[in-house]
């Protein structure tokens, strides 16, 4: 019952974990932000191999999950400290597109509450619109990127102990299955053995 029930729960975290790590994926790549992209992607692959390992009753998969759930914290607590800018470090800075361009986060130009204003005449054509970052907004891009890598951090964390749950349980029960010896492939030699054994003594009398 125990295993039933973790299991259904890491396969719903799993399908759950896809569906924000795309929801994510997809706004890395209108920022051209590439060291998250490729995170996120190893991300993805991990999680599908997990979640096959839970419905396969695969522990070794799901180890692999567990360990990666570990560096998948780890990378998102450097997230919220790159835009929250802790430990020296910069949100402006190139690090995240690994100074092929000088995109920022998507969220930088559209974030919740950006508003579009009329250029002066000489910077553009009549009629156009540009958007002017900081002017209307709610919430700071950076804000919104941590409260992301937050939700992920709190996924993976619950993601984490529901695997070593599962882990247990279903090695556990792989052990007592062999101890039975459900795995036996000669079940029978040992009732061979004494019936011969009487038949010699019973020759030798």
């Amino acid at each position: 019952m125990g295993c039933c029930s973790g299991r259904c729960a890491l396969i719903f975290l799993c399908t759950f974990q896809l569906v924000t790590a795309l929801e994510r994926q997809v706004f890395d790549f209108l920022g051209y932000q590439w060291a998250p992209i490729l995170a996120t992607f190893t991300h993805i692959v991990v999680v599908i191999l997990g979640l096959f390992g839970t419905i396969q009753y695969r522990p070794r998969y799901i180890v692999v999950y567990a360990v990666w759930a570990a560096a998948w914290v780890t990378w998102n607590v450097f997230i919220i400290c790159f835009y929250l800018e802790v430990g020296g470090l910069s949100k402006d800075s190139r690090l995240l597109t690994f100074s092929l361009s000088r995109h920022h986060s998507w969220w930088h130009e559209h974030g919740p509450g950006c508003v579009h204003k009329e250029p002066a005449a000489s910077l553009g054509p009549p009629g156009s619109q540009a958007l002017v970052p900081g002017i209307g907004r709610t919430l700071e891009h950076g804000y919104v990127e941590a409260l992301h890598s937050a939700l992920q951090i709190l996924v993976a964390l619950v993601g984490f102990v529901c695997a070593c749950h599962v882990v247990s349980v279903v090695t556990e029960e792989e052990d007592s299955f062999d101890f039975i010896g459900g795995s036996d492939p000669f079940p029978l030699c040992h009732v061979s053995e004494k019936p011969s054994s009487l038949s010699f003594e019973q020759a030798c009398l």
